[in-house]
């Protein structure tokens, strides 16, 4: 469009301005309209690629050129040069630059007509030369529009690339989640799993097939166990809501604690989200304490409070030798990491004193949401 706007001036000068000749008036006007054509294209040059001060300079001469082009030619349209310059550099440039310009665009243009400088427009009133500033106006309302245009675009970029940000984020949050929920259910599971056949393994070469049976059952109720964690972990990843107190009990059972779980305060709902976690931090206490301390007492304890929920896992010491090697060290990791999520406090170590002393204790505590 502005392209279209500048040919259209150019072609209007060289078709109107007269004389135009190879010689003389005519050669000087030609090379005025050059001169003020140049200066016009230069208008479409990309902003980044020159410097201001230089382009402002430019512009500077063709309204020099366009006000010389007013006093040499004797007709035509060539006073349009200057008011599509100083237009366009109330549009290119601050107030600063471009008023001053402008105001010397229409002291000059009228200071040619008024004092007859040259052949010039004898018909033209040098009033007509005032106004060839006047358009800086329309280039600065130009310019403001133009910024706030980009100042829209360029906020709208921002809050996509925020999206983008916080999706990616989001993102990496939910593997995290599952990467979580994985490892409870395999190190829970797993590591059950493989005590229980090292002890048949152990006990077959005592001849006691008893308890070589009764620990390859344990081993099967533990693989029935396994798909109870994996139910539990898709619904997990469903958010999918499971009763706390209900589903605490079955996962104690199920891991031989019957009647370890104790409830203190009003028992009622959690969020989905809040259950979830403190269903893993606590299969994740007890699969630690079925491997660190196998054969000891466990006690649950499950407190409500007035803004508060507190789960406590304590355990005492081991009563069979350990197992060393099990486990991949990143249970109390992923406890604290899901407690954090619920801007809740996990506080973890051994038990000092008490029936229990020599063992170790989880307490997690998550404000209500």
């Amino acid at each position: 469009m502005h392209g279209a706007v500048t040919l259209t001036v150019i072609a209007c000068g060289f078709v109107t301005v007269r004389p135009l000749g190879l010689g003389g008036r005519g050669l000087a006007v030609g090379v005025l309209l050059v001169l003020c054509s140049v200066a016009l294209l230069a208008r479409h040059l990309p902003e980044a690629r020159f410097a201001p001060r230089a382009v402002l300079v430019g512009l500077a001469l063709g309204i020099v050129a366009s006000a010389a082009l007013i006093g040499v030619s004797s007709t035509g349209a060539c006073y349009l040069f200057a008011f599509f310059l100083v237009g366009h550099i109330g549009y290119r440039f601050p107030p600063q630059w471009s008023l001053p310009l402008a105001a010397s665009s229409s002291l000059l243009c009228g200071a040619v007509l008024y004092f007859d400088v040259g052949p010039g427009h004898p018909n033209l009133p040098w009033v007509l030369g005032l106004t060839t500033g006047v358009p800086v106006v329309a280039g600065m309302l130009s310019r403001s529009k133009q910024r706030a245009l980009e100042a829209v675009i360029g906020a709208a970029e921002s809050s996509e690339r925020a999206a983008r940000a916080e999706a990616r984020t989001a993102a990496l949050a939910e593997r995290g989640r599952i990467a979580r929920d994985v490892h409870d259910v395999l190190a829970h599971s797993l590591a059950g799993i493989n005590m229980q056949l090292e002890l048949a393994d152990a006990l077959l070469d005592t001849g006691d097939l008893d308890k070589v049976r009764e620990a390859n059952q344990k081993a099967h109720s533990m693989v029935k166990e396994s798909l109870k964690q994996a139910q539990w972990t898709v619904h997990a990843l469903r958010e999918d809501a499971l009763p706390l107190v209900e589903t605490l009990t079955a996962m104690l059972e199920s891991s031989g604690h019957r009647d370890a779980l104790t409830v203190t305060g009003t028992v009622r709902p959690l969020s989905a989200r809040g259950t979830q976690n403190l269903l893993r931090i606590a299969q994740e206490a007890l699969t630690n304490a079925g491997r660190h301390a196998p054969g000891g007492t466990v006690a649950v304890e499950l407190a409500f409070a007035g803004a508060s929920t507190t789960l406590t896992v304590r355990n005492g010491p081991a009563a069979r030798a350990v197992t060393v090697g099990l486990g991949s060290g990143m249970g109390l990791i992923g406890m604290r990491e899901r407690v954090a999520l619920l801007d809740g406090t996990l506080t973890a170590g051994p038990v000092a004193e008490g029936p229990d002393a020599g063992g170790w204790q989880v307490e997690a505590v998550i404000p209500d949401e």
